[in-house]
Order: C-alpha cells, then structure tokens, then sequence
C-alpha cells in the first residue's frame, strides 16, 4: 500500500490539445526531412510551402486554448501540485510571437532558397528552422528548470546549423561559430546554476523553487545565491545582453537574411521568456538581487546597442543589417526595464505585461524591416544603407512601409503603437522608482532618432545613378502585407497589445 502513492505519481495524462502547437512544427519538420529524400530536385521547393503551412497550423491551433490556462505532465501525488507544462496567457503570447516570427521567416525564406539553391539545401533547412521553432514555442510553457533547459537548446542548436548553412560561405561559417561558441558557454553557465538551485532545494519545478528558496540555510544558502547569479547570467547570454552581446552583428550579416530575422525576434523571445520564468516566477524571493543586476544590464545594453548603430554611420559602406544588429541590441535593452522594475514593483506582472507587449511590438515591425530589406537585397547584393537611396521613386509602396516600420522602432507618429510601446516601458521603470534608468532610457531612444531618421530620410532622396527595379516575388509580397498590416492595426489599436501593461499575463 505504501506503494500506491508513487505509482500513482508516475502515471501521466497528456493533454495533446495543450501541447498541439509545439508538437505540429516538430512533427512538420520531421516530416519535410524525410519528404526531402524521396522528392526530385525540381519540386523541392514544395517543401517551403508545407512548412509555410505547418506553422500557419501550429498558429491557429493557440485559438482552442484561448478558454482557459491548461497543465499537463503534473505530479499528481505529494502535498503540492506541479506540473511541467503549462498553457496560460503568458505562455500563448508567447507562442504566438515566436510561431508567428517563424512563419514570418518562412515566407522569407521560400523566395531566399530558391534564390540560394545551390548553397543552401532546402530541406535541411527546413527541418532545422520548424525544430528551432517547436524549441522555441515549448519554452514559455516549460515550468520546470530541466524541460526549460532542454527547450532553449532545442530552440538554439538548429540555429546555429542554420547560421553557417550556406555551403563555401567563410563568412557565414564564421558568424556560426561565434554563435555557438557564446551559447555554448551560456548553456554551460546555465546548468552549473539549475545544479547548484536543485542542489540547495531538492526540486526543478519553479513553483517549488520558489517556495523553498527563501527557506534554505546554513552552508547551502551559498550554494543557492550562486545557483541563482549563474543561471541570471546564462539567460543574459540568450538575450544579447550587453557584454555578452558581441556574437550578435557578425552573426546577423554572416547569417542568411531571413536566419538573422528569425534570431531578431524569435531568438529574443526564447531568451526573454525564459529570463522572465526564472526571476518572476522560481527566483521572486531573490528580486533584491537579479533587479538592480538586470536593471543595470537594461541601461548597459540599451546605451551600447545605439552607440554602436550610431558609429556605423562612419563607415561609408555599412550594412542594414548590420545596422539592424546593433538597433536589436539596443531594443534589447528597452526590453529588459519592466523585468528589472518587476523586482521593485508591488505587481510584477504589470511590469512583465509591459515587456511582453513590447515584445510583440517589436516582433512585427522588426520582421517587416527584415522583409523589406529582403527585397533591396535581390538586386544589391551588400544590401548597404547607400542602397536604399531612393527607395520610393522605384517601390513607393515598399518604400512607406520601411519607412514607417524604422518610426515604430524609433516612436514616433504615425508610428503609434512604437511610441506608445515605449511609454509603458518608461512608466515600469518611473513606477518602480527606477527613475535613472528613465533617465538613460530618454537620452537613449533621443540617440536612436538619429540613425532611424537618417535611414527614412535617404529613402525618399533623389536616387544616384539608375535606380535599381527591385521586383517583389509572392512570398516576400506576402510577408510585407502581413507585418505592414499588423504595424497599422496596431498603431490603429493599441490597447490589443497594451492591455498586457495593465492586467499582466500570469
């Protein structure tokens, strides 16, 4: 009889409703790999649009789990309940920036491979980019610090494979190399801390590290703290966080293009999702540590990020996308203020709601940037800013949209949902008394005008030369309309993001 209370803690019921989204992309990429060896040459381009639709799927299927937060893989013996996966508001924002991200990049993609077939294999490809994207859908769900681990390296592996995919590339095998070697080392960090959490509290289920870390003593109260500063700095190296930022704009330029925007916002939510599990929800009680850290982290990366995008303007034949880099690590740093605030304000989630909803703000506006910069890049193989000079007299359409998605990033009108993205963000950090890091982040979004403003303004310059006829194939047709239409209904309607700054998500 004493039995019967493990046994009964080992038998599990999987809800496959809850876990629909994560297991369709892993189950489309494992399908597109073995289509890849039985289809011919000339029809591998199919294998696009399956995963195109795989994820579409993978999207629709977060409607069903609007009605309600749903648990599965749970302990269902002991005093307390905990379970391994959970579907809340949190975790389907989430999912549905990072799915959406992924699909966004996939609609890049289709026109990228068919362009780039030589050096990149596509259904490689393919397969890598839905199991980063599965990897990354399973971690906002992932309540228990081993699932979370195992999700953020299935999320990060396929990406670095997809960094230096393009075969005879040395600068792409170079900016994969930097990229697995910085995320190694913050997996390494990572698991030395969750070892030293698990050893000082005898539990990986983040509700009851949470209650059990205020309560341990003696000799393993040292051997928590440090669990807890290592496994900080480990999801500081996922987020780009200034100093551990440096892989980012060798990465981003040595990356196919539509890689370095799926690791702009997809690789950013992984990272920030899971900081914000560890510190909010398995680490509250240690809030006097990881909130003035983070908050220094949040001034440090934000000022780096924009000083860096700002000093490309001297070199006379510099990259979008490397400008794009720099302004991602800057918008890093924008992101981390509501989770350094959560450790001084009285309603964490607020502040959390704040980093979410600029998050999704960000995710939009940034891929439309990407898409566009797709497009300047079918004919201008540098795809340098010099390129984008008159822009509008030969894609005007196009033109706007670049135009007004570089306003969102910097807020300002008709960039509304940019500008207003930012005042939550501001509030956070004035609401928790961070009143200098309001400060820093004023002078820093001043700085950022100047690079964004410089940008739009060279679109609608009197060309150089014969302007170049950028034609706009299907998929990135379709991604353009995607992200342009989001921006404008969220510039339109605010509240249907920024309402997570006032009720928070857990």
């Amino acid at each position: 009889m004493s039995a019967q209370p493990l046994a009964e803690s080992l038998v599990q019921s999987v809800d496959w409703l809850a876990v629909a989204p994560p297991v369709i992309a892993a189950a489309v990429g494992l399908g597109v790999l073995v289509a890849d060896l039985f289809l011919p040459e000339a029809r591998k381009a199919v294998l696009g649009w399956v995963s195109v639709a795989g994820l579409a799927v993978a999207v629709l299927m977060l409607l069903p789990l609007l009605d309600g937060d749903r648990s599965t893989f749970c302990l269902t013996g002991g005093a307390t309940r905990a379970c391994s996966y959970t579907a809340d508001h949190f975790t389907l924002v989430i999912q549905f920036l990072v799915l959406g991200g992924a699909l966004l990049a996939a609609l890049l993609s289709v026109t990228n491979l068919t362009d780039d077939q030589r050096r990149v294999p596509p259904g490689e490809f393919w397969f890598l980019l839905l199991s980063s994207a599965a990897g990354a859908a399973l971690l906002p769900a992932s309540r228990d610090l081993a699932t979370l681990i195992v999700a953020l390296e299935v999320a990060s592996l396929p990406a670095f494979a997809l960094v230096g995919i393009r075969h005879g590339d040395e600068r792409s095998s170079e900016a994969a190399l930097k990229f697995f070697l910085s995320s190694v080392t913050a997996t390494a960090v990572s698991l030395m801390g969750i070892s030293f959490v698990y050893a000082s509290t005898g539990t990986l289920y983040l509700t009851q590290v949470a209650q059990r870390l205020p309560h341990v003593g003696g000799q393993l109260h040292t051997l928590a703290q440090a669990g807890v500063v290592l496994t900080l700095i480990g999801f500081a190296f996922k987020t780009a966080a200034v100093p551990f930022h440096f892989w980012v704009p060798d990465t981003y330029v040595g990356a196919p293009l539509p890689v370095a925007a799926y690791l702009s916002v997809v690789g950013k939510a992984v990272g920030f999702s899971g900081l914000i599990l560890v510190t909010v929800v398995a680490f509250p009680s240690y809030a006097d540590v990881w909130g003035p850290a983070l908050a220094a982290l949040a001034a440090l990366t934000m000022t780096v990020g924009n000083v860096g995008a700002l000093r490309q303007q001297a070199t006379r034949a510099y990259s979008a996308v490397r400008l794009l880099a720099w302004s991602s690590v800057g918008q890093a740093g924008y992101l981390l203020v509501p989770i350094a605030a959560a450790g001084y304000a009285r309603d964490p989630q607020k502040a959390i709601g704040s980093t979410v909803a600029y998050a999704l703000m960000y995710g939009a506006v940034n891929l439309g940037a990407f898409a566009v910069a797709a497009v300047v890049g079918r004919s201008r193989a540098l795809n340098r800013i010099s390129d984008y000079r008159g822009l509008y007299a030969t894609n005007p359409l196009t033109a706007l949209l670049l135009a007004f998605f570089l306003l969102c990033l910097a807020g300002l009108p008709p960039g509304i949902i940019g500008l207003f993205a930012k005042v939550t963000v501001f509030s956070a950090a004035v609401d928790a008394g961070l009143g200098w890091l309001a400060v820093v982040m004023a002078v820093n979004v001043v700085i950022a005008l100047f690079y964004y403003l410089q940008w739009t303004a060279l679109l609608f310059r009197a060309p150089e030369g014969e302007p170049a006829r950028h034609r706009v194939p299907a998929p990135l047709t379709a991604a353009l309309t995607l992200t342009g239409v989001l921006g404008v209904a969220l510039s339109g309607a605010p509240q249907l993001v920024l309402r997570f700054a006032a009720t928070g998500l857990f």
